[in-house]
């Protein structure tokens, strides 16, 4: 059991550049043998077919210069139409069979030649055989292809006196062998030269091909080792979703390291001044209860402090691959909440939500800009509040952005005012109860999700309209 776990941590898998190069050298190779295999067998089926045209015209021609004599004897009038007929165990043989015998050409004398088939055919017919076994003249085996003709003799036109008779011609079947070999030395040599040359144009093509991989391979390795901030933008269409997720992915994480040491210093910041108070108020020489009263407020207020700068701390986490989450029912539960607390004044919500509209983040960080932004629309709204959120389209197979907008019906913010309304703090009528904070919240989520918010006069209502645009993701 322990070898077998000491093989799969030592195993990794194969590189890109491997996996291709072995399926490439592969496939080419099985190509070049299957072309080969072709090649070798269109050859000798034509080799075969050549054979056969080239036997029965040696057949014809003799069929040209045969006579037979009155007790039906074989009597060739014209040399044969090649010399080798005349050579005895030369490899080219003639065998003329008759109803009552054979004839043979001189090259027949010696050879034992084949005895199964080579009887008459009909008149017409045509026979293309082999190899078929034979003798040497030198007593060795061997073989011949062998093709027929059958004829039929009539010399003065009388049916009484025809009689028909056979042609073969047959051919050493070592010629058409060293054809073969010959042709198959010279295909596997130049198909073997030609299989090293693409296997090299393969592998310039494969390292030119994978070249942009090493590049973000390359720069990947130059972030980790901190020598660049961020992966470059010029890479091609294939690999810039990864580029820009890997992009989005360190931007996001080192402004969430920024944000929790900012957070930290708020924190640390806020909280030295409740701890000046009471140790100033320990130094005083106060009585008991005084101390215990100041003690109980400078606590609360610690508690307070420490449970924004968390909330706002867990607010900001990472939203790079976050489950789409439904805009309707998070507002409706928003909304049934505000309902009761400003039921006094009669507020009514108004939903224009396209069911495709999706939030790609934080459940907290959806309830919270909700929240904020629908809060403060009850707060100045007379009667009326809309709630409007669509996707925004997106390109090259990213996911939608969001747009989301509040108006209400309320005295709405004068153009001049909409900079100090956004400030930390700041409250649009300090008549109104109210921390000031709401709409700074929202300013900085919508800046963690790089997203716009823009404030205007409502078409709809007549007052406040608050517009946020999240930007398409990778």
């Amino acid at each position: 059991m322990s070898g077998r776990l000491w093989f799969f941590r030592r195993w990794r898998p194969r590189s890109l550049q491997a996996r291709q190069m072995f399926a490439a050298s592969v496939g080419l190779v099985a190509f070049l043998a299957l072309a080969g295999y072709a090649l070798d067998a269109a050859f000798a089926d034509t080799a075969k077919a050549n054979l056969r045209e080239r036997l029965k015209n040696y057949a014809t021609s003799y069929a040209a210069g045969i006579d037979f004599t009155r007790d039906r004897s074989l009597y060739i009038r014209e040399q044969p139409p090649d010399p080798r007929f005349d050579v005895p165990g030369s490899g080219l043989y003639l065998q003329v069979v008759m109803p009552d015998g054979k004839g043979n050409s001189m090259s027949a004398e010696g050879p034992m030649l084949p005895t199964v088939g080579g009887g008459l055919l009909a008149p017409r017919q045509e026979v293309f055989e082999g190899p078929l076994p034979m003798i040497q003249i030198d007593g060795s085996q061997g073989s011949v292809y062998r093709y027929g003709l059958g004829l039929v003799w009539d010399a003065d036109a009388d049916p009484a006196t025809e009689f028909p008779y056979t042609i073969y011609v047959m051919e050493d079947s070592r010629a058409l062998g060293a054809q073969l070999r010959v042709f198959r030395s010279r295909v596997w040599f130049y198909l073997g030269g030609i299989g090293l040359i693409l296997l090299l144009l393969q592998t310039v093509i494969l390292q030119w091909s994978l070249r942009p991989l090493r590049r973000v391979i390359t720069e990947l390795t130059k972030v980790q080792r901190g020598e660049t901030e961020r992966m470059s933008e010029r890479h091609p269409r294939e690999l810039e979703p990864l580029t820009d997720s890997i992009n989005a992915f360190i931007e996001g994480e080192r402004e969430n390291l920024e944000r929790q040491r900012n957070t930290l210093a708020d924190l640390a910041h806020s909280l030295k001044t409740p701890i000046a108070v009471l140790r100033t108020q320990m130094d005083s020489g106060a009585g008991d209860e005084a101390l215990r009263e100041e003690l109980d407020v400078q606590l609360q207020r610690m508690n307070n402090l420490v449970s924004y700068q968390l909330a706002r701390a867990a607010s900001s986490g990472h939203k790079l691959f976050s489950a789409p989450l439904p805009i309707e029912s998070n507002a409706e539960e928003i909304v049934r909440g505000l309902e009761k607390v400003y039921a006094s004044k009669g507020v009514l919500c108004e939903f224009d939500i396209d069911p495709a509209a999706r939030f790609h983040g934080e459940p907290g960080d959806l309830q919270e800009l909700l929240g904020n932004l629908l809060e403060n629309a009850f707060k100045w709204a007379k009667r009326r509040v809309l709630l409007t959120a669509q996707p925004l389209p997106a390109s090259n197979a990213r996911r939608a952005g969001l747009l989301l907008a509040v108006d209400d019906d309320g005295p709405g913010i004068a153009p001049e005012d909409i900079g100090k309304v956004l400030q930390r703090g700041v409250r649009g009528d300090e008549r109104v109860q109210g921390h000031g904070i709401g709409l700074s919240i929202v300013q900085d989520l919508i800046k963690d999700y790089r997203g716009e918010l823009q404030v205007s006069r409502s078409n709809e209502l007549g007052g406040a309209r608050f517009e946020v645009q999240l930007p398409p993701g990778p």
